[in-house]
């Protein structure tokens, strides 16, 4: 019951799709009437308490996240354990039941009981810097996982849901789809198998949640470096981003001569190394460092195909690919392929031009991939004359959060507002809380902000959903928590840090997610925010991105250190450079997706394992090229929460091009806008059909109906947004 779902959307099947990092009216959030000792459950204060609730808070110590059992580290085992203790007395209470409403409510707090805990842990052991509450954090989400799958293969439960769905006593929309959503994700789970096939079933689920975790941690902890000398090769506004070393040669001709860089392997640090480092050798170098690292993880992705292949043909399926997609929009694989080779049959041609123009402003016969990015952006910003550093001062980190204060109230006529956070509650000292509070509504949700890079934190940017929104009486409703989580370079001065233009864009994106959670309004937190299908979850996330390119919204926070205003001409030529070589980069993440589904499609793979797919691709599109010894797959998590759905986004960005255009460009700020974003798409999360809800905002012709029953979303604005 608790499912998985987007944007480090916490996730695992049945009661876990807790939506993994990816995401009305305010009521008061107390206990609800069928659970019993929740107290070390639930938040020590409650939402909507008031301010002297947040005076209270200010001085006297709670736990973690303002659980009272996370006081310490060790309050994981407590936590995780009443957990469990309250779930199995509401399985007595199922059973009890006849089919009825109740029936689902008791299921969606067994769902919302053990969410709370795996969320936290989740949250806890990719963002905590203490190693003691990372270990329980990951022992306790160990020990929630091995009782969900006890949960997700519980007759009891099965029965009870499929007698309830069968009867007349459901009297709501949601609570059927609820019913039927659990149902067949029980049958997913295995529930129809013999004993020995189930039991089967539940070893590879926690053998498939234990070599993600290993994938991940092999991410973080197995990073590579370059050493570089002297320290003037890479220009000094990257400095900061690196480690100053000392050389002990004695070749150094001078003093000044014997600093140098170490650059690690970081994402965010190679990503900007590519793109602003003149010295080719040292991008080569970095490149190959970066592509080469977590080499450990690909036997682990091996095993990870290999079980989830298993997985799927125990169910009932050819491969884990058609698992994957069978509950989703598309509503299989033979969809997505049929998607993706559609859009790589109309990109082909004009990704060749943008290559051989690319080729001819760097006078190249062929571009390396470590040269690419260097001399997309030079290419780009001669021909729109930008300036990376120009454009960057007009993106403080603070405006920019005031740009999501601005966004927030123009369409929703709802604040975020900073609230004091009490002893214990955070996990960091730089970790913010705000709440969001609506004009008559109230109190709407909170979120934590975790802005700034530090080692060992999750290295990306993500949302992670804490706590989701559910119905708890007809007056009361448990309001959603969630996390933003970002890895923006501190500032070493007391001035906010400038943004890329790149991270403000990721940052507008996780945002997305984050409104998505706090804005739904649904009954069951089964469906709450994010907590969708995986092919639309990511639509809120990209239609925020587009936020983050309109003048008339820029001009309302981007403003440098003397006050002035970005230039709508700036603006104007940043969207031109957007949309030059655009057709490549949509081309690429056709190419990722295509090998996402071909890792996870029919097996065996080709010769060559992972890699060999790779090479394959390779032959499909001369825009990309595979260097010999280097493995990108090592470190491409999505392969961890996107398994076979990593064309999700391209689903989301074609969905997410329809909606600005047709709802948003025209007044981007407007209550009017607002309402259809908050009333037709986000309030609803997972409780509604997607293809229902799309259809309802943006008429019948956005979505193509395929001949099995899926559906694929129109290219057509997406394409003609990119001048194909």
């Amino acid at each position: 019951m608790m499912r998985w779902g987007a944007a480090r959307r916490n996730s695992s099947r049945l009661w876990s799709q807790s939506r993994r990092y990816i995401a009305g009216h305010g009521s008061k959030q107390r206990q609800d009437p069928c659970s019993s000792s929740v107290a070390e459950l639930e938040c020590v204060v409650s939402p909507d308490d008031g301010r002297d609730a947040h005076e209270l808070l200010r001085k006297n110590p709670v736990g973690l996240y303002g659980y009272e059992a996370l006081k310490t580290a060790k309050g994981f085992r407590a936590f995780a354990e009443t957990a469990i203790a309250k779930s199995e007395d509401l399985i007595a209470r199922v059973k009890e039941l006849p089919p009825s409403m109740e029936t689902i409510k008791c299921m969606d707090d067994i769902s919302n009981t053990v969410c709370m805990v795996v969320d936290a842990a989740e949250l806890c052991r990719n963002t905590h810097p203490d190693k003691e509450y990372v270990d329980e954090a990951n022992a306790a989400s160990l020990k929630l996982y091995k009782y969900l799958h006890y949960l997700n293969t519980h007759k009891s439960l099965y029965d009870a849901v499929v007698h309830v769905e069968s009867s007349d006593a459901l009297t709501t929309e949601e609570a059927k789809r609820a019913a039927k959503t659990l149902r067949i994700d029980f049958e997913r789970g295995g529930i129809h198998l013999p004993p020995e096939k189930m039991e089967r079933v539940n070893e590879l689920n926690l053998e498939i949640t234990r070599l993600g975790r290993e994938f991940t941690e092999n991410m973080q902890l197995s990073q590579g470096h370059v050493d570089v000398f002297p320290a003037s090769k890479v220009p000094e506004s990257l400095h900061h981003l690196m480690q100053p070393i000392r050389s002990h040669s004695k070749s150094w001709k001078s003093k000044s001569e014997d600093t140098g860089l170490r650059i690690s392997t970081d994402a965010g640090v190679v990503s900007s190394v590519l793109k602003w480092v003149p010295d080719a050798e040292i991008r080569k170098e970095v490149y190959i460092c970066s592509h080469s690292t977590a080499k450990n993880n690909l036997l682990v992705l091996d095993k990870l195909i290999e079980s989830r292949h298993e997985l799927a043909q125990l169910i009932g399926f050819n491969s884990y690919a058609e698992f994957a997609t069978a509950p989703t929009m598309a509503g299989s694989s033979e969809v997505v392929q049929s998607f993706l080779h559609d859009l790589l049959s109309q990109t082909q041609s004009k990704a060749n031009e943008e290559l051989k123009m690319l080729e001819s402003f760097a006078r190249s016969s062929s571009i390396e991939p470590w040269d690419e990015a260097y001399y997309t952006g030079m290419y780009k910003a001669r021909a729109q004359n930008l300036d990376s550093k120009v454009i960057s001062s007009y993106f403080p980190l603070e405006r920019c959060m005031n740009g999501l204060k601005v966004i927030v109230k123009s369409l929703f006529d709802a604040s975020f507002e900073q609230v004091p956070v009490a002893p214990g509650e955070v996990w960091h000292s730089d970790v913010q809380k705000w709440e969001l509070r609506h004009s008559t509504e109230g109190c709407l949700g909170h979120m934590f902000l975790d802005l700034y890079s530090r080692k060992e934190k999750y290295p990306n940017c993500a949302h992670f959903t804490l706590k989701g929104g559910r119905r708890t009486s007809e007056t009361e409703y448990q309001l959603p928590v969630v996390a933003l989580v970002c890895n923006f370079s501190k500032p070493l001065s007391s001035m906010s840090a400038l943004l890329h233009h790149w991270e403000v864009e990721n940052l507008f994106h996780e945002f997305g997610h984050a409104l998505h959670s706090l804005l739904s309004r649904t009954e069951y937190q089964h469906f709450s925010g994010t907590r969708t299908v995986i092919d639309f979850a990511e639509t809120p996330s990209n239609v925020f991105e587009c936020f983050a390119w309109d003048y008339q919204v820029l001009k309302t926070f981007a403003q440098n250190s003397s006050g002035e205003t970005i230039p709508e001409k700036m603006v104007v030529s940043m969207n031109q450079a957007k949309k030059m070589l655009g057709v490549t980069e949509l081309l690429r993440q056709v190419l990722y997706a295509m090998v996402d589904q071909k890792f996870f499609g029919p097996q065996p793979l080709p010769a060559g394992g992972t890699t060999g797919v790779l090479v394959e691709m390779q032959e499909l599109s001369k825009n990309w090229k595979h260097i010999e010894g280097t493995h990108w797959q090592s470190k491409f998590g999505h392969m961890i929460t996107y398994g076979a759905g990593y064309y999700s986004y391209l689903y989301a960005r074609c969905i997410a091009a329809s909606i600005w255009q047709k709802v948003c460009a025209e007044n981007p700020l407007s209550l009017e806008t607002g309402q259809t974003l908050r009333r037709g798409i986000l309030q609803h999360g997972g409780a509604k059909e997607p293809a229902d809800i799309l259809r309802d905002c943006l008429g019948q012709d956005s979505l193509i109906t395929a001949p099995s029953g899926g559906v694929r979303p129109c290219v057509k604005q997406l394409l003609s947004d990119l001048g194909v």
